[in-house]
Parts: C-alpha cells; sequence; structure tokens
C-alpha cells in the first residue's frame, strides 16, 4: 500500500488534483480519505456557537483517528470513515466503509501539518497557487454549496482563512516532496504523479 497526502490552501486546486488522478489511475485500487471526514463532532455545542468554529485550525480536526485507521488499513481492515455536515457541523450516523486498497490519498488543507500523519505518507504533495486565485474559488464554493453571501465570506477570508493559512497552511510546504503550481491546471504535474504511482503499482 502507498500512502499520498495532498495539501495546499483552501481553494487552491486539491480536489482537481484529486479527481485527474482517480480518473486516470486503476478504478478500485485507490480509496480515497478527505481531511474534511475527520472533523470533530460538534454536536455537544449550541448550534449558534457552531459557526464560529475554525475549520483552518489543526486543533479541528480528529488527527488521532484518521491516523489509527491508516494504521487499520495497512492491516488490511476495513475501516468506517466519518461522514461529516459543514451545515450541522456534526457527524452523521451513518459512515462510510473504506476497504484497504493499493493506494490511499489522504486530501486536505492540513494533512502535512500533522507529525504522526506525515510520517505515514510516502508521498507528500503541496498543490499551490496564488492567494488572489484562491479567494475566487473559495467564494464561488462558499456561496455554491454552503449558502455563505459575499460579505461573509469576504469577513471569514480576512479574519481566519488568511492567517490560518500563514500560520499552519503554507510552512508545510517544506515537507513536500512535489509542489504543484497552479493547481489541477498543470497537466505535466499530474502527468508525472500517474507515471510514478502506476510505477509503483507495477513494481508491487
Amino acid at each position: 500500500m502507498i500512502i499520498i497526502g495532498i495539501a495546499g490552501g483552501t481553494g487552491s486546486g486539491k480536489s482537481t488534483v484529486v479527481r485527474k488522478l482517480l480518473e486516470r489511475l486503476p478504478k478500485g485500487e485507490v480509496a480515497l480519505m478527505p481531511q474534511d471526514s475527520y472533523y470533530r463532532d460538534s454536536s455537544n455545542i449550541p448550534l449558534e456557537e457552531r459557526q464560529n468554529i475554525n475549520f483552518d485550525h489543526p486543533d479541528s480536526i480528529e488527527f488521532e483517528l484518521l491516523v489509527r485507521h491508516l494504521h487499520e488499513l495497512k492491516k488490511g481492515n476495513t475501516i468506517q470513515q466519518p461522514i461529516y455536515s459543514y451545515l450541522t457541523c456534526t457527524r452523521s450516523v451513518e459512515t462510510i466503509p473504506i476497504k484497504p486498497c493499493k493506494v490511499v490519498i489522504v486530501e486536505g488543507i492540513l494533512v502535512l501539518n500533522n507529525l504522526s500523519l506525515r510520517k505515514m505518507l510516502d508521498l507528500k504533495i503541496f498543490v499551490d497557487a496564488d492567494a488572489d486565485d484562491r479567494l475566487i474559488r473559495v467564494i464561488n464554493r462558499d456561496i455554491m454549496e454552503r449558502g455563505r453571501s459575499v460579505a461573509t465570506v469576504m469577513e471569514r477570508y480576512e479574519h481566519t482563512l488568511k492567517p490560518m493559512h500563514l500560520q499552519f497552511i503554507e510552512p508545510t510546504k517544506r515537507f513536500a516532496d512535489i509542489i504543484v503550481p497552479q493547481g489541477g491546471e498543470n497537466s505535466v504535474a499530474i502527468d508525472i504523479l500517474t507515471r510514478y504511482i502506476e510505477n509503483w503499482l507495477l513494481k508491487k
């Protein structure tokens, strides 16, 4: 099993990189573990207070569970991946069964921030993008998918996303084996990553 970590700022194009890799790699041999699935359950917090949760801080993620699940997959065991709702800031009762695969991709903004998780990664990737490009994607996503207003998105960017990016995300670039500029639009980088993984699969 090869475990690949794909990190980068919010709106950098991580999801596009992952999607393009999944399209090119053998079906059934790749498992995706989004960091977002491992946000801590906040059902014990009043609803109005949940809106103030800082999702860009490492403390918001249950890395212990994510690392434990990776260990279980390496042992050949199926794990139950949590389902997290941004609307309610809680975990669903339901889970998603993830079976051991030859390739496991862990994707999220803080994937390279946690030492225990970082030690488990065979390949560490940082998807890079200009701050302006990331902001545009964040505005479009939060309005379309999460029902937020432009004013709310801009305030969150200025007071949370930007400072958290500079403090916790951007510095992890130094841990990356590969840095992918321009996100999912970098076809050369996608080709290189695909060939690397395919070569690894052939050797195994």
